[in-house]
């Protein structure tokens, strides 16, 4: 697996409108695995560094990615200025996880559920704004995956909006960032969720599980 650090330009008119509209983001990111974007296994998320108003975009992919469309604009700064790392900087890594194992992990997520529709076939997803009931999400998404929350904070709530087509309206997405500790509880369901993200509306910047010893 890969996992990409990119530093974006803040001045860039792409940048900004890209940070604000996250289907858009979505399709400029998957430029980098073409032609083989649909096994590329990609998630995605915007951090914003408190401390110095960096915005960083983090890629986790099974592919490795080609951001050179992306360094050739001025999408990206021409170098980190806070650390030595490249930008892009691009890593290979594993995930040698075990059962029992403590870590660390950060997810911003959609919490939703699914309610029927009177009249209609398809349901419609949503949101949970109160904080007991996103916990309640996360602890149920921990025994479907494979771990168990230990410690859990809620933070940067947040509504978005995407236009996918013009002339349609908007598609408003609620979002949520959790921050705490969990335990393994089983290693192969873990490893799967880490790949291939968790909950809905991945596309969309949500859904990867960073991780880091703890």
């Amino acid at each position: 697996m890969y996992l990409s650090r990119l530093l974006l330009n803040p001045r860039s008119r792409q940048v900004q409108r890209e940070t604000a509209d996250p289907y858009n983001l979505h399709k400029t990111i998957m430029q980098a695995f073409d032609p083989k974007r649909d096994q590329a296994g990609v998630l995605h998320r915007i951090e914003v560094d408190g401390r110095t108003g960096a915005i960083l975009l983090l890629v986790q992919s099974t592919a490795k990615p080609d951001w050179s469309t992306l360094a050739e604009k001025d999408y990206l700064l021409p170098a980190d200025p806070f650390s030595n790392l490249e930008n892009p900087a691009v890593k290979q890594f594993s995930l040698p996880l075990q059962a029992g194992q403590t870590l660390r992990f950060r997810l911003v997520a959609n919490p939703t559920v699914k309610k029927k529709r009177e009249g209609k076939k398809n349901s419609n997803r949503v949101p949970l704004v109160r904080e007991e009931r996103q916990l309640t999400w996360l602890q149920g998404k921990g025994e479907q995956h494979g771990f168990q929350p230990l410690q859990i904070a809620t933070s940067a709530q947040a509504e978005h909006k995407s236009w996918r087509k013009k002339g349609q309206p908007p598609l408003t997405l609620y979002t949520v960032q959790f921050d705490g500790r969990l335990q393994i509880t089983d290693a192969n369901k873990f490893t799967t969720a880490v790949q291939t993200g968790i909950g809905p509306a991945k596309a969309f910047g949500c859904g990867l599980l960073s991780l880091a010893p703890g």
